[in-house]
């Protein structure tokens, strides 16, 4: 039996669906240019007024955002309702020290919290389901979206957050979990450690994961299958158009259903911004039409994908999308966390190394590890191990602190990293996702 949590919306006619994109578009432009003076001036400077936006034909007429305009209006810019409407704040990491941080009324998180429930009844989840949350907690949207939408269905929420694998496993064993939502590379070594336990597939009740924030390969997703006895199912978002459950998959698991009636997905050429045809791979840009507090429009978002409206067997009509192929700028995303090497080599230089580094990511056991090689220079150089290790740490603790994820340093002697004669090699990823 088909599962679906709004079944009259998602599996609405393309008419239909085309109609509330047309009305809440008009109407967002409107209150993003009486409410936002950052996005207003954007659109004088391309002679635009609200009037110039009749439906979504005219989308393409309308600026872009970007993460450098995210950056520029931090924190308070792009708000487009009195700070006391606001009852959230959901954070990620930026380009920078400065974080982006997204803004959300209680209206906003209902919206979000429907599209994480929609990913769940999608995967065939029931009020009759225990769904154990192990995403990270906190500012980052992966633990309280997919707990919100938990608790729409009427699912027994089990919010455990990252970490403390053992028990992870204890749980999903005492408490009858039978879907899973983390990180794949987490799902992956929750997997591994069953198998150190001498567990298998028949001593868990699991029937299915919701697993994102970070790529993964379709090796890793039979590998998960396999080693869990479930089936595994992507999920997409972003912290800056609300997070988890922009895009979901179903049972069909050939790409992720965009919810269309409150965001509006198109695929850009990146190095022109010119809208591209269906189907074809480019950049993939987002409208939020429904969002109140932070309502971006045309934002940018640096993944690569497609988008099909090919008839899925679910029985939902809204566009699909692709897992993104890769990125336009040179983001990592590791354990979940987006990093930046200009963010790691902005900690570098604060502490006084100017020289040649290299970032080394990998995935051992299923994590993803982080190893920044760092030259000392020749006035710094010493054979002083205790000293190195000293420095070691003092950048260990710098990274954690701009990253807020754990790294490996090693200083090494001046001029042993070898160097480009074209653009230096900065980051060697080695990770085959």
């Amino acid at each position: 039996m088909k599962q679906y949590y709004q079944k009259e919306i998602e599996t609405a006619s393309r008419e239909q669906l085309k109609a509330w994109q047309d009305e809440r578009l008009v109407r967002q432009v409107r209150h993003v240019w009486d409410n936002v003076p950052y996005y207003r001036k954007k659109m004088e400077e391309k002679g635009l007024t609200p009037e110039d936006i009749k439906s979504t034909g005219d989308l393409y007429k309308l600026p872009f955002l970007s993460k450098a305009d995210l950056r520029d209006a931090y924190p308070y810019g792009l708000l487009a309702v009195p700070l006391e409407d606001c009852v959230r704040i959901q954070s990620t990491s930026g380009t920078t020290g400065k974080r982006v941080v997204a803004f959300y009324t209680q209206a906003d998180i209902d919206i979000w919290e429907d599209c994480c429930a929609r990913a769940i009844c999608a995967v065939g989840g029931t009020k009759k389901d225990v769904c154990q949350v192990s995403y990270g907690y906190g500012l980052f949207t992966g633990g309280p979206g997919l707990n919100g939408g938990s608790h729409k269905v009427g699912c027994l929420t089990i919010p455990t957050s990252s970490g403390n694998t053992e028990r992870q496993i204890m749980f999903i064993r005492d408490l009858s979990a039978t879907i899973l939502c983390c990180t794949p590379s987490y799902a992956a070594y929750i997997g591994e450690t069953m198998k150190s336990m001498g567990l298998g597939p028949d001593d868990i009740p699991l029937k299915a994961g919701i697993f994102g924030a970070e790529a993964w390969s379709e090796e890793m997703r039979r590998d998960i299958e396999t080693t869990m006895g479930i089936k595994a199912y992507d999920i997409y978002g972003l912290t800056e158009i609300s997070g988890p459950g922009v895009a979901f998959e179903c049972s069909e698991q050939s790409g992720m259903h965009i919810n269309e009636d409150h965001f509006i997905a198109e695929i850009i050429d990146p190095d022109t911004g010119e809208v591209l045809p269906e189907g074809t791979q480019g950049e993939l840009v987002f409208s939020s039409i429904t969002k109140s507090a932070f309502p971006l429009l045309r934002y940018r978002t640096r993944d690569i994908t497609t988008l099909t409206r090919k008839p899925c067997s679910c029985g939902r009509t809204h566009v699909k999308m692709t897992k993104p192929r890769g990125r336009t700028d040179d983001m990592l995303i590791i354990r979940g966390v987006n990093v930046f090497p200009s963010q790691i080599e902005t900690v570098l230089l604060n502490h006084g190394y100017a020289a040649n580094y290299q970032i080394i990511v990998d995935r051992v056991h299923n994590s993803d590890t982080l190893d920044v090689q760092v030259e000392m220079t020749p006035e710094m150089f010493t054979d002083n191990l205790g000293e190195i290790s000293q420095r070691q740490e003092a950048l260990v603790d710098g990274l954690r602190s701009m990253l807020g994820l754990a790294a490996k340093v090693t200083l090494v002697e001046p001029k042993t990293i070898a160097r480009s004669e074209g653009k230096a090699v900065r980051v060697i990823d080695k990770r085959k996702i």
